[in-house]
């Protein structure tokens, strides 16, 4: 089994209703696998990364945004060093796995 690397986290900015982080990876980590409750969108700033998401993979480079559905277990996975922003409600729930 892989091991398991928890991202980098830094709050960004907080409002009424919603929250937005940076999150950050070396190349070839591995983050935990986890479902949301609610959809949030991921851009990617710096670097690249995989999105297993429902059995596919979505490779993701530096401008690329990506509308995460919820109820669904996804995984991210560093290809390179990569920072990305990450803005959900602040409503939101998360379950990790693994």
């Amino acid at each position: 089994m892989e091991k398991i690397t928890k991202p980098k986290i830094k709050l960004l900015a907080t409002g009424k209703k919603f929250t937005v982080k940076q999150m950050e990876a070396k190349a070839g980590d591995l983050l935990p696998k986890h479902i949301a409750s609610i959809e949030s969108v991921l851009t990617v700033i710096e670097g690249e990364c995989v999105l297993a998401l429902d059995g596919t993979d979505h490779t993701l480079q530096q401008g690329d945004s990506f509308i995460v559905p919820p109820e669904i277990i996804h995984q991210i996975r560093a290809i390179t060093d990569f920072k990305a922003v990450h803005a959900m409600p602040k409503n939101i729930a998360f379950e990790f796995f693994e």
